[in-house]
């Protein structure tokens, strides 16, 4: 054992001391700069964090804009929305509480599923949806059975309610849940339950209608509850939207076609606006809004007259005869052939190697041509057709409207097809011939416009040549149809064209004759003109017409015609456009031109009591 003298042993202790002391005094002084760098240094960065675990910023959803019809009826607006939540923290058991609420409301085995999986996945003070949009007896059950149902929280809230039902559907669209793609860089759309267009003008102005998020800024204890509102922010509504639509005519006209596989378009021929946009059969698009089960969508999707289709601006159809007036126009601008020059009809026409065939047995005769438009006789349209040629027929098409789209904020529309000797080549390979021009003569061949353009076309007619725009959207800062652009024409050659189309309707060589308005209506001004059509879907062999064609209504649905009409009036000073496209209808003089009567006989007498009462008030 080694041993130290007294001296050496307090040496060797207070150079212990000094180095714990001084080691203890570079820790002290380490804590005492860390201390200061926390405190002082860093005091805001971490006052920062420190009400961040204390304060949390909360996003507050908007009102959606409403849709309007132009006299401010409600087309989409927002309603009450009675629902049910369930708090987990609350509940003693939630499949018990769960088995309670089955009493009263309803929880079928795939919600229960849903709700048990919200329950796990999020932190149990959070509410979980059990039911939405309940009806006011239902949701007031569940408020008086509270006691005995803990956990459940009613709640009210907002949705989306379409109140026209399918009257608007292919208009307005509907909302739907947002999905992973759409979410995007705006956390509004992470919001629980928030939505979303998803089809019509609720999808195209979405962000308008959308509005703008507000926040809550709230103090929340470490478990993220909330203990009191420190600030807010309130949200900005979305706009709200006027539509130059009229609920009014939009409910007869789509009444009018309910039982039909239709369209049909309704527009101001000085301004462009568009009163009606119908396409029938339509749906409910509440039932998107709610959750469309698979079953009734499977059935909207495999139904032959497609219901989800918007066939006023998707719908490509042969325009038949309501193209006449476009080749009847291109040939008297171009100088072969003059108004009162005849041509001898017998029912045939021959081009090359190929026979064509007019409507009508054994022809016309000798027509001029007033008498050609109001008698559709196909064979004149061939000779004048092939006379003024495919690129002056397609150039005069062009000014009216056809083979071009509008963009009038509803999605999905189609261009048609105005063909020319250009497209041919590019599109198909090939040249264009001349069985191919007299094809178009009559609205049928490559040509396809959309029933919009019909409209489009005849306001152009009828208007005095001015190229009016449609729209559907009112807007104090659109100007197109202020100043729209004069169309180039002979006056006396469009005084011709519209001469034939009121024959159509008023005169007894017209094929639409039997639809003129009565001699009181005509009286009062009150009549219209126009131009039938029938679009083969079919082309008819030479063995089928030898063996006697079959009549349409004697053919499977699917290959019968289509029926056509376009229209204006009053014959006098024009105000409305009319196009009616009747799928697989049979003729355009039967099935297609009485709708175009009814619709424009129900707006002259509106207009007229309007008057009316105008007289009276002022």
């Amino acid at each position: 054992m080694v041993t130290y003298p007294d001296d050496q042993k307090y040496k060797l202790f207070t150079r212990r001391a000094g180095l714990i002391s001084a080691g203890m005094l570079v820790l002290t002084s380490g804590l005492i700069g860390r201390m200061y760098f926390l405190q002082v240094v860093g005091q805001n960065q971490y006052k920062l964090l420190a009400d961040r675990n204390r304060i949390s910023l909360r996003l507050l959803a908007p009102t959606r804009g409403r849709i309007l019809d132009r006299n401010g009826y409600g087309l989409a607006v927002n309603r009450t929305d009675y629902r049910v939540n369930i708090i987990p923290e609350q509940a003693e058991n939630v499949e018990d509480t769960l088995k309670a609420l089955n009493i009263i409301l309803p929880v079928s085995e795939r919600q229960k599923r849903r709700i048990l999986r919200a329950v796990k996945r999020q932190r149990a003070f959070l509410p979980v949806t059990v039911a939405e949009n309940l009806d006011w007896k239902t949701f007031a059950r569940v408020n008086i059975n509270i006691p005995d149902l803990p956990g459940i929280q009613p709640d009210i809230g907002l949705t989306r309610y379409y109140p026209e039902k399918d009257l608007t559907a292919h208009i307005v669209g509907y909302v739907g849940s947002v999905n992973k793609r759409e979410i995007g860089r705006d956390p509004l759309l992470e919001l629980p339950g928030f939505k979303i267009g998803k089809n019509g003008m609720e999808r195209v102005l979405d962000l308008k209608l959308r509005g703008k998020a507000g926040n809550s800024r709230v103090e929340v204890n470490v478990m993220g509850r909330v203990i009191r509102e420190l600030s807010r922010r309130n949200s900005i509504p979305g706009e709200n939207l006027k539509l130059t639509i009229d609920r009014d005519i939009q409910k007869f006209t789509a009444d009018r076609v309910r039982d039909e596989s239709a369209a049909v378009v309704v527009m101001d021929v000085h301004n462009g606006e568009i009163l009606a946009l119908t396409s029938t059969p339509s749906f409910d698009p509440n039932d998107f809004n709610l959750g469309i089960s698979q079953k009734k969508y499977d059935a909207l999707l495999n139904d032959i007259r497609k219901p989800l289709i918007n066939k006023t601006v998707q719908g490509e159809y042969p325009p038949g005869s309501t193209f006449k007036m476009m080749v009847a126009l291109a040939a008297l601008e171009a100088g072969v052939i003059d108004k009162d020059e005849k041509i001898f009809c017998n029912g045939t026409f021959q081009i090359g190697n190929t026979t064509k065939y007019g409507w009508k047995r054994g022809g016309h005769g000798f027509v001029n041509m007033v008498e050609a438009i109001a008698g559709s006789c196909d064979i004149y349209f061939y000779t004048i057709a092939v006379r003024v040629g495919i690129d002056k027929i397609h150039q005069m098409a062009a000014r009216f409207g056809l083979g071009q789209k509008f963009g009038i904020d509803i999605p999905g529309e189609k261009s048609g097809l105005n063909p020319s000797k250009a497209w041919k080549r590019a599109a198909r390979g090939a040249s264009w011939q001349g069985g191919d021009t007299a094809n178009v003569g009559i609205g049928q061949g490559y040509v396809l416009v959309t029933p919009l353009q019909l409209a489009v076309m005849t306001a152009r007619l009828v208007n005095g040549g001015r190229a009016v725009m449609p729209r559907i959207l009112m807007s104090n800062t659109d100007h197109i149809n202020q100043n729209p652009a004069i169309i180039p024409y002979n006056r006396q050659h469009m005084a011709t064209i519209l001469k034939g189309m009121a024959a159509v309707i008023n005169r007894p060589i017209g094929v639409a004759y039997a639809q003129r308005m009565g001699r009181k209506m005509e009286r009062m001004g009150m009549s219209f003109g126009g131009k039938t059509g029938s679009a083969q879907v079919r082309r008819i062999s030479k063995s089928e017409r030898e063996a006697g064609v079959i009549k349409n209504y004697e053919k499977p649905w699917i290959e019968r015609d289509h029926a056509l009409f376009v229209g204006f009036g009053p014959l006098e000073n024009p105000r409305y456009a009319i196009s009616v496209i009747v799928e697989h209808g049979g003729g355009g003089s039967k099935k297609a031109a009485p709708v175009a009567k009814d619709v424009l006989e129900f707006m002259f007498v509106r207009d007229r009591r309007k008057a009316k009462k105008q007289e009276r008030e002022s």
